[in-house]
């Protein structure tokens, strides 16, 4: 009898793999930093003009409690000696985020707000009982126009379990760090790709866009932190924004994370499978989602998300102590709404909307409307001429029996917008364009105790902004490639109540970027591979091999960061700012 419960309870476990887990009863000898790879700030290499210390605060059992806020005020624009100068403006501004925790604990999901409106979406690491300590940078200066005031609080959400069994609490510090200096750079060392390109004689190179002017929260009221939670597709929170009459420019900044049932979203069965197989897993609805934008009901934007992975997912050896791609810095995502204009400058609020397409509980967002205003004009004229947004081609196709089966989605859309402006500095046209693929393949073997995730996702942006004469003043784009491959193989353990997995995940982001006429290029690759036994969500035991490749590579510089590391100590650990080769 007790074989047959446990064969059962193998199977619904197969089924809801990937799965959260904690690890902190493994020995750890002593405390240790974590960290994510990724390219130093362009303000690392000068020392900050000043700094703040913003934030200090420990988060323990702050489950369905508010967040906590502190009232920030920007730098003094001298100190009393006039030794230094950082007034506003300043070249950079960088958010420093330092934690450290020891004991038991999963991994959190946290935010930083500025007024409502969000500087950062992180995670926290899985602490061991000797503890880790971790930072995380990011640089702000497109935030400067809230960086300037006094009148805001900062705030933070970090909801936390501590008791007799998770006793980990979480130590926050925050800094922002103001520079006055600009980084000196030499020619470029790669040939521009746009040096051959002119358009009536004038070179298509442009300086990069100042921070907006105004930067306006599309959030929930902050009792539970500014992020909406969506429980399913049905769930469409939005705000009612009055966009002013003298705005020339609006693009909408996008955080998004997925928890509870969609933390694995991408490894979702359809509900038919589960059902059928009479499984107990809250995890279905599928493989695919989308976040979408909307303004008054109309569609203006999508993202399929990328897949970052928390320190306790599918394997929590992997993550000590180099973590999943985005797991410290989430991405946002870029809509450019400047097309919209002729509709939104009618001295009338304006529904701005967010959605999950086949989204299950539960999914964490919010957004930011960056403005720029006129500041020679009170009022500017646009027209909004947008192309009718394709309906999104979907295509699903399920095979099973039993526990067997293979589940493939492809899915695709393409959207394009133009509008005009005439503001002080002329007429210009901006168009925006966006498309996406998305092909996810999930099996099931072995009577469903092998489990294998295919996923890939292309997608491209671009903005182009276009004068009267046909001259390009400015023209961004960016192509993303994010594929993501996880096996689980369940196995029975050799103790009572446990099992075994056997996990492989292997998943990168490339990204291609070219703006103000120079190229850059990110190549992202980390895989993962190893085994764990486990007792209901606890790591008794296991081995993880984790192997990371981070390219980075622009005009003017080249910066690459390779690790290896085996059973959470660093084998390899070499990185280099030489133009060897391309990212």
């Amino acid at each position: 009898m007790y074989g047959l419960l446990f064969l059962l309870l193998l199977f619904s476990t197969a089924a809801s793999s990937p799965d959260r887990f904690t690890s902190s009863s493994l020995l750890r000898h002593k405390s240790q930093e974590y960290f994510e790879l990724g390219r130093p700030l362009p303000s690392d290499l000068l020392p900050p003009s000043c700094s703040r210390h913003v934030l200090t605060h420990s988060f323990a059992n702050t489950i369905n409690g508010p967040p906590f806020s502190s009232p920030y005020s920007p730098p003094p624009p001298s100190s009393s000696d006039g030794y230094f100068d950082c007034s506003s403006p300043w070249s950079h501004v960088a958010l420093e985020f330092r934690a450290k925790c020891k004991g038991e604990q999963y991994d959190r999901i946290a935010a930083l707000w500025l007024g409502g409106v969000e500087l950062l979406r992180t995670s926290t690491a899985e602490p061991t009982k000797k503890g880790i300590f971790w930072k995380v940078r990011k640089d702000i200066t497109k935030y400067s126009s809230l960086l300037t005031r006094s009148d805001l609080n900062l705030t933070m959400m970090l909801e936390n379990v501590v008791d007799r069994v998770f006793t980990g609490v979480y130590h926050v510090e925050v800094e922002f760090l103001y520079y006055k200096q600009n980084v000196a750079v030499s020619e470029p060392r790669v040939s521009s790709i746009l040096a051959d390109q002119n358009l009536n004689g004038q070179n298509l190179r442009i300086v990069p866009e100042e921070p907006a002017d105004l930067i306006v929260p599309i959030s929930d009221d902050g009792d539970r932190g500014f992020w909406f939670r969506i429980a399913s597709e049905s769930d469409f929170p939005s705000r009612q924004i009055r966009i002013p009459r003298n705005t020339r420019r609006v693009v909408l900044e996008l955080y998004v994370s997925f928890h509870g049932d969609d933390e694995f979203w991408y490894s979702n069965p359809p509900n038919l499978y589960i059902t059928t197989n009479n499984l107990t897993t809250g995890r279905g609805n599928g493989a695919y989602r989308e976040v979408f934008v909307t303004v008054d009901g109309e569609l203006v934007g999508s993202e399929v998300p990328f897949p970052v992975v928390f320190t306790g997912g599918i394997n929590p050896l992997f993550w000590e102590p180099v973590v999943a791609i985005g797991a410290f810095n989430l991405p946002s995502y870029d809509f450019e709404l400047t097309p919209f204009l002729g509709k939104l400058l009618d001295k009338k609020p304006h529904s701005f909307g967010i959605g999950v397409s086949d989204g299950i509980s539960y999914w964490l967002v919010n957004a930011n409307l960056h403005i720029w205003l006129d500041h020679k004009s009170k009022t500017v004229h646009a027209k909004s001429s947008i192309f009718p947004s394709p309906a999104i081609q979907v295509k699903r196709n399920a095979q099973f029996k039993l526990l067997d089966g293979s589940f493939n989605i492809k899915a695709q859309r393409r959207t394009d917008f133009v509008g005009w402006v005439k503001s002080s500095s002329g007429n210009h046209t901006t168009m925006f364009s966006q498309k996406y693929k998305f092909t996810s393949s999930i099996s099931f073997a072995k009577n469903g105790t092998y489990k294998l995730v295919k996923q890939k996702v292309k997608a491209d942006k671009e903005v182009k902004v276009v004068r009267e004469d046909g001259v390009v003043v400015l023209r961004t784009r960016a192509k993303r490639r994010y594929p993501i491959d996880v096996i689980t193989a369940t196995l029975p353990g050799k103790k009572k109540n446990t099992y075994v997995l056997v996990t492989n995940v292997t998943h990168s982001m490339k990204e291609k970027s070219l703006h103000g006429g120079y190229l850059s290029r990110v190549n992202n690759f980390q895989d993962s591979r190893g085994w764990m036994e486990v007792r209901d969500h606890d790591v008794l035991s296991g081995t993880a091999d984790t192997q990371q490749s981070f390219g980075y590579r622009d005009e003017f510089s080249c910066y690459s960061h390779t690790i290896g590391a085996v059973d959470g100590r660093l084998m390899r650990d070499n990185s280099s700012f030489h133009c060897l080769s391309a990212a």
